[in-house]
């Protein structure tokens, strides 16, 4: 067996100078073509992101309200879908045919190529290969171990983002009706930094934009993304506000092409013509050099209040703001040269965006992932939204807080109560709904999952979609960890190293797809998904499942809560072959839900209540929106070593790889790369296109040094003494202790490495 057909030689060409345009539309019908057939796929594309269609399964850029394009979709955005859709199948003869060993050698976009899966399927005790189990059998084995653990905290529940709003509802109302709280996600690995930050500071764990904010404003600070691959139909809303006078500052240490000038494919000049430029002010930043950046705007601020320029809304700070007076003197006493030291900026580079934040009255930052996996995200998160309190850019038109979330409702799922530690008023909303005692106690997040399967406090592991093991870091550890447990369950659409790295007993419960027609006993079925910007949208599956053995998360869930629970009151399978009774409990127990069911049926989508953008009332303890003090902080190298961070590719969606190809970056044939300055690789002893290991240290952990083998040197625009590779084939880099204060979130964007010669293979 050997996965050669997908392997290709590298080749290393010079970056783009714009994004999208026609090589877009055309790998976007190419993918859909091959893998679902040009008419098939020509269908869905129409159908995509449509009111009366189904929302993207990839990220969770939102839709304008009631005004769709024709081609309301991305150029990822139709991987996505032909991914999901593609004819190839994996059926019970693959598993016949190759063992769980002989999988574990095989690629991540291997496992993915071989198709949807079909049918159920268990690996037993000692077994080397998977074979096939009725899903009554699979529903009734997950139940029977639920039944005889000492206590429900002994099994962990995760989700993914893809889970709809009704499925990951019924989903925690059955966790927490069996008794644990044991609910980690996705958001654990991605925005939980900005959860807790903005918690802290304004009193909601959410963006406060909209898309009509975004194209209005007139500054627009983008920390540590890249929409051009990660949230291309973003570049649409720059392009509006381009047009209409916004400025707006990349942040980054690589100065990635969707930024620079943007190709709009539905227009004439996107396609023959120039495009437009986005960016006006890149700030390629070091690593891990935000907290002195944003000293720095804030500083440039103050400064210029003081000088007698009125920058500042003192009204709004006075009125709706705490802690400026020790804010103020702490920026103030911070120097240039050190926030030059740690930004990697010059403070000349710096007051450029000072300037435009000066020139704007309405201001908006958005982020990624570049600004919350870093030890310090939290103050990442933090003092940005200072640097906007500072000129009063929350709760009015164009201006606030922006987090782009990169799965389609991982944001939804937060919402509908998929979180380890549950407010007091959601579990008393909970309990007067469904007449059960809900749990109190805090559960485990993802990485506090990890820790607890390999102490052995976790028998059962439980996983509504997604990656789980591939999506960690510490995979080594993790791997062990997940061999201690009794069970493992993975509720999926596509073969993934989750199904190879599991626990005594696996079982794969394939699922229907966002694409796929949901048929109960009460009919079709449509399901809810909500967006970055806190818009409930329906989703309309279009096309036939692919087996009729697959069977939809929210029926999986149902099942499985009406074997496990034999004392419950609630009617499970009436839920299961009707959701718009789960959406009447959502309406009763989530706020912002009343009349859930009517509104979605006349509307098609609505808008949820924002505190902080509605009425400028911050929900924290003192009810006021909070600056809050940070020590400068950073990574520095020590001699011979670089400061590397994960990045994603342009052909891939977390941890699902479409090609092994980064068309923007300029990489073809292979994801095993490091990006970094030449100089860097000079000084360091090699030359661009060697083969490299890289080697992370970590001097205060049990194991002080870890090594991805293989990799070769590119040489790219990145600072000096940074480096940069794509994820997730260098997680193992990181220890699983390696995370955000606060938010417990995995530090993939801020690790140590040095550059060693590959080891030979094994007998050489």
């Amino acid at each position: 067996m050997s996965d050669k057909s997908l392997v290709q030689r590298l080749v290393v060409t010079d970056p783009k100078e714009w994004a999208a345009g026609l090589p877009a539309v055309v790998s976007a019908y190419k993918n859909v073509s091959i893998k679902v057939g040009p008419i098939k796929g020509s269908k869905l594309l129409a159908q995509l992101n449509q009111l009366q269609g189904f929302d993207c399964p990839g990220c969770a850029w939102p839709d304008p309200l009631n005004k769709r394009s024709t081609f309301e979709f991305c150029e990822n955005g139709a991987k996505a879908v032909a991914d999901e859709a593609t004819l190839k199948r994996l059926s019970p003869a693959f598993f016949a045919k190759y063992s769980v060993a002989e999988l574990k050698q095989q690629s991540d976009r291997w496992l993915n190529e071989q198709g949807r899966l079909t049918e159920p399927m268990i690996l037993r005790p000692g077994a080397s290969h998977y074979e096939a189990i009725t899903f009554e059998g699979g529903i009734a084995l997950i139940a029977e171990h639920l039944q005889r653990l000492e206590s429900p905290n002994q099994a962990a529940f995760y989700t993914s983002g893809r889970t709809s709003n009704e499925a990951a509802f019924l989903y925690q109302l059955f966790v927490r009706e069996y008794g644990t709280n044991n609910l980690p996600d996705c958001s654990n690995m991605c925005h939980e930094s900005s959860g807790v930050g903005l918690s802290e500071t304004i009193g909601v764990g959410k963006g406060t934009v909209s898309l009509e904010d975004l194209e209005q404003a007139e500054a627009i600070f983008i920390f540590g993304q890249n929409p051009g691959s990660n949230h291309p139909r973003m570049l649409s809303s720059l392009q509006v506000a381009k047009r209409q006078g916004a400025k707006i500052v990349a942040i980054n240490p690589l100065d990635e092409t969707g930024l620079k000038r943007f190709k709009n494919p539905q227009e004439v000049e996107g396609v023959v013509g120039q495009g437009t430029a986005l960016r006006d002010v890149h700030l390629g930043i070091k690593i891990n050099g935000d907290v002195a950046l944003l000293k720095g705007l804030c500083k440039g601020l103050l400064e210029r209040q003081n000088q007698g320029r009125q920058v500042l809304d003192m009204a709004f700070i006075n009125q709706y703001c705490h802690g400026f007076a020790e804010f103020s003197a702490d920026i103030q006493a911070t120097t240039w040269t050190d926030i030059e030291q740690y930004s990697g900026l010059t403070q000349n580079e710096i007051e450029q965006a000072v300037e435009i934040a000066c020139a704007s009255s309405k201001t908006i930052c958005c982020w990624a992932m570049g600004m919350t996996q870093h030890k310090n995200a939290v103050a990442n998160i933090q003092l940005m939204t200072n640097f906007l309190m500072l000129q009063g850019n929350l709760g009015k038109p164009g201006a606030g807080v922006c987090p782009v979330r990169g799965h389609s409702n991982v944001q939804g799922d937060r919402t509908m109560g998929i979180w380890e530690k549950p407010g007091a008023a959601f579990l008393n909303a909970l309990e007067q709904c469904y007449r059960f005692k809900a749990p109190r106690e805090a559960g485990y997040d993802a990485v506090d999952t990890v820790h607890a399967m390999a102490e052995g406090k976790l028998k059962v592991f439980f996983a509504m979609g997604g990656n789980f093991y591939r999506a960690m870091p510490d995979q080594q550890i993790l791997a062990q960890a997940l061999a201690q447990c009794e069970l493992t369950v993975q509720v999926s659409t596509k073969l993934n190293q989750s199904h190879l790295y599991t626990g005594k007993t696996a079982l794969i419960l394939p699922a229907l797809g966002r694409t796929e027609i949901d048929r109960q006993a009460s009919g079709i079925q449509t399901v809810t998904v909500e967006n970055s910007m806190g818009v409930i949208q329906t989703s309309h599956g279009k096309i036939p499942p692919a087996s009729s053995a697959l069977t939809s998360e929210v029926a999986i869930v149902a099942a499985l809560a009406k074997q496990t629970l034999g004392h419950s009151q609630i009617d499970w399978l009436a839920m299961r072959d009707d959701y718009r009774l789960i959406r009447d409990g959502i309406a009763k127990v989530v706020p912002g839900f009343s009349d859930f069911n009517q509104r979605i049926d006349q509307e098609g989508e609505f808008v949820l209540p924002n505190a902080v953008r509605d009425a400028r009332h911050f929900a924290t303890p003192n009810h006021k929106a909070n600056f809050i003090v940070h020590d400068l902080s950073g990574v520095n190298a020590p001699e011979g070593c670089l400061v590397m961070m994960t990045i994603r590719s342009h052909d891939q969606f977390n941890t699902t790889i479409y090609s092994d190809n980064d068309r923007y970056r300029g990489i073809h044939g292979s994801r095993k790369v490091l990006f970094t300055h030449g100089e860097d690789i000079q000084r360091l002893g090699f030359k661009a296109g060697d083969t490299i290991d890289i080697v992370s240290h970590w001097p205060h952990e049990a194991i002080t040094q870890r090594r991805a083998c293989g990799f070769t040197l590119v040489s790219y625009d990145i600072p000096r003494g940074c480096a940069a590779a794509y994820y997730p084939e260098t997680n193992d880099l990181i220890p699983i202790s390696s995370v955000a204060l606060k938010s417990n979130t995995p530090a993939y964007k801020s690790l140590i490495i040095s550059l060693q010669q590959p080891r030979l293979p094994q007998g050489e």
